[in-house]
């Protein structure tokens, strides 16, 4: 007994110093986001769009303020305030570039040469009736400049390069306090620098918000189920301890929190409460048979120490098949997750097994009618699947069968608002500018000029003019721009400006003269519009948030569209920008789920023969937790919910927890066969001790992910209810499937 408590000092001392070193690191947690973090490693379209944007500029350097006025824009007070605002913009931290409606100007021929008379008159307000007609006729400017009711204005801001979280924190900070100068009735934002503070700011609220309200729950649940101060203090201390040593494990190490950040707490505490559950539960079993407190230990560490080492096994490799995924958030939550689920493991094995050894059974719950209360429902459910297995097996049939037709259902069509925060300015903005402008998904398309021709010649631009005709007849695209407006333009300034003369030269004298022209405009012939070498050029243009498989449908018709009306000896043309990037995702996340599964399955198959040496049982563990996986993808189809990156974990998770449960229940079953009881009595007695610990553990892993409900971030709220519903299926399949199972194929 010495012995022991010398061991135990140990160990809370140990821990005691591993809390104050995690406390620290976790003052050094770091959170990441970027659109960049989505882009699906090693495909080819990324390999091209990186290239592509070594040529040109990147496809998401800016930042969009759109500016309203409910009354009209074409106000002298409002409009010079406008363009007061777009001139100060240009001083904003990393902004290199800002462009107004009120900013823009026509080309004029004069007999003295050429001028320019800008778009709007600000200071003669007897002209805007003149102005806003041909303005809002002006496809340059409508649903890019201007709203298509005349309602708003937007201001378009670009930096050097993609900015970075700090950067972006700092622009935007500085964006709202110059909007504030102003007054202006009401404003919207759009692009990656306020997508980046936005969405940051969000997995801060989430971390914080899941783990506190997690804490309650688990607090409660304690209560409920120990009844004795130093039981329920035990509980929430190796529980705490486990979330306080991943989080500074994280911080420590630098591995910054994503998009699926909120998702830590409320597992790190479900899989903790699991654990401790399980080891509290046969260490009081054991102390009320009689055994001193060293012998239950023992015990308790013995049974259900190897049990639960291979359920945080099973769970752990259950998130790592999330590496499988090509999304590098999916990846990073899988290898922290897994990490997490082993540091919970090694803190209640050690530490809360020491702390335990200091309590007597009196000291660590209060025995009542809840005991007899959940032996009276075990001993039912195992008469249930004694007495009516047909039942239950017709029963389960018509379950998959109605599953499967749940999963034919299932779409991939993600959209972007679907991701972004409930309630929040940033979603009303997306809104808006989906609304009154064109959008956010950019598309590009390159343009490669065919040996013997420059980007810039006639035949080319003639390519490029039928490619934009087209693309500006799909509903769909918008702001459809490229090298021709700088002709078009021109075009209609030798034809007085007139709206019906913007369009390509129709001769190749008129060709050649422009072309002098735009000679003496580097900024349009080096920029953004042709490569260095002037064999390339792009089409730039933004799509409206209809989904990703509907926007993949569109793009085979533009693809269609193109092989069938341009001629690739003159040019040729592939799309590319970073919507295609991340819409790319959608095409690997069934790929990649039904990998990561595969593997898991088989991983976790081979712990099962080695733990329990028999073909039949590796059968009987797997075939339950098919069940829980088919309900969850059903759920997907019926309710309509976008299978997506981020909704994939869902599998995962209940294939890497659902697991437990059944490991668990098998492993005491083979104990009681081993001791030499038959299978009735083996089964009985798994339902009277184990039954127990399962069923409170998934009321809680139930509880513990409803908690995601709180969440602002939809994909968590799916993710929580869908996972917490499928938990509970896992749970039926694990009491009612597997004495089946046993019955059938254990006869022997």
């Amino acid at each position: 007994m010495a012995n022991l408590r010398r061991v135990r000092l140990l160990i809370i001392i140990a821990f005691v110093i591993l809390a104050a070193l995690s406390a620290v690191g976790a003052l050094r947690l770091q959170f990441a986001f970027s659109l960049d973090q989505f882009f699906p490693k090693g495909d080819p379209d990324l390999a091209f769009y990186q290239e592509f944007i070594e040529e040109f500029e990147s496809d998401i350097n800016f930042l969009l303020v759109a500016i309203v006025r409910e009354e009209g824009v074409f106000d002298q007070d409002f409009l010079s305030k406008v363009h007061e605002f777009s001139l100060s913009a240009r001083r904003l931290p990393h902004i290199r570039e800002s462009r107004a409606l009120t900013q823009l100007s026509y080309p004029l021929k004069t007999p003295f040469g050429l001028t320019t008379v800008p778009v709007i008159h600000i200071d003669e307000p007897g002209r805007f009736a003149t102005d806003s007609a041909r303005i809002m006729s002006d496809e340059r400017f409508v649903n890019q400049f201007i709203s298509e009711d005349g309602t708003a204005l937007a201001v378009l801001l670009r930096s050097a390069d993609v900015l970075g979280l700090e950067e972006s924190e700092e622009l935007v900070t500085a964006l709202d306090d110059l909007i504030g100068q102003y007054e202006f009735e009401a404003y919207h934002l759009l692009g990656p620098p306020y997508f980046q503070k936005e969405m940051v700011a969000m997995q801060k609220r989430e971390v914080a918000v899941s783990a506190v309200i997690s804490g309650i729950l688990v607090t409660l649940v304690m209560f409920l189920l120990f009844r004795k101060p130093w039981g329920i203090i035990t509980a929430l201390v190796s529980i705490g301890l486990g979330l306080l040593l991943f989080i500074g494990l994280l911080g420590g190490t630098g591995r910054p929190l994503n998009a699926m950040a909120a998702l830590y707490p409320v597992l790190m505490i479900i899989v903790g409460t699991s654990d401790v559950i399980h080891i509290m539960s046969k260490y009081i079993d054991e102390l009320r048979k009689g055994k001193s407190r060293k012998e239950a230990l023992r015990i308790t560490i013995r049974e259900i120490g190897l049990a639960t080492l291979l359920t945080s096994l099973t769970t752990a490799v259950g998130f790592a098949t999330l590496l499988t995924s090509r999304v590098e958030p999916i990846q990073e939550f899988g290898f922290n997750a897994a990490i997490g689920v082993l540091v919970a493991y090694l803190t209640v094995i050690t530490f809360t097994a020491a702390l335990l050894s200091w309590f007597r059974e009196s000291q660590l719950i209060r025995l009542g009618r809840g005991i007899r209360f959940w032996e009276t429902w075990m001993l039912r459910t195992y008469l249930l699947t004694r007495n009516h297995p047909r039942k239950i097996t017709i029963g389960t049939l018509l379950l998959l069968a109605v599953s499967a037709v749940g999963i034919s259902r299932i779409t991939t069509n993600y959209r972007i608002e679907s991701n972004l925060p409930r309630g929040k300015k940033i979603s009303e903005d997306f809104r808006f500018f989906e609304r009154e402008f064109a959008g956010f998904r950019p598309m590009e398309i390159a343009v490669f000029a065919a040996d013997g021709y420059r980007a810039d010649d006639l035949p080319v631009l003639r390519q490029i003019d039928s490619l934009e005709r087209y693309l500006e007849g799909v509903p769909v695209v918008q702001n459809v721009t490229s090298l021709t407006a700088v002709y078009k333009s021109i075009n209609q300034m030798y034809g007085q400006n007139r709206p019906s003369a913007y369009r390509m030269p129709d001769s190749e004298s008129k060709y050649r003269q422009y072309r002098r022209l735009v000679s003496k405009m580097p900024d349009e012939r080096s920029g953004a519009f042709v490569s260095t070498d002037g064999t390339k050029t792009r089409i730039s243009s933004r799509l409206l948030d209809v989904g990703a498989d509907s926007i993949k449908a569109i793009g085979v018709q533009i693809d269609n569209w193109i092989a069938a009306n341009t001629d690739p000896e003159i040019a040729t043309f592939k799309r590319t920008g970073t919507g295609l990037i991340l819409d790319k995702n959608s095409e690997y996340v069934r790929d990649s789920l039904l990998q990561g599964l595969g593997l898991a399955v088989l991983i976790v198959s081979i712990l099962m023969a080695l733990l329990f040496r028999n073909l039949n049982m590796v059968i009987i563990s797997m075939v339950p937790n098919a069940l829980p996986l088919l309900l969850a993808g059903a759920m997907l189809g019926f309710l309509g919910i976008e299978l997506e990156a981020g909704i994939s974990i869902i599998f995962a998770v209940v294939f890497g927890i659902a697991v437990d449960d059944t490991i668990h229940f098998l492993s005491k079953y083979k104990l009681a066969r081993e001791k030499g009881m038959d299978m009735e009595e083996a089964l009985r007695i798994t339902f009277l001790e184990t039954g127990k610990a399962i069923c409170l553990t998934t009321v809680i892993l139930f509880f513990g992910f409803l908690v995601m409900l709180f969440s602002i971030h939809p994909p968590s709220v799916t993710v929580g209810a869908l996972i917490s519903l499928t938990l509970f299926s896992a749970l039926f399949s694990d009491l009612l499937l597997i004495p089946l199972l046993i019955r059938w194929l254990m006869r022997s």
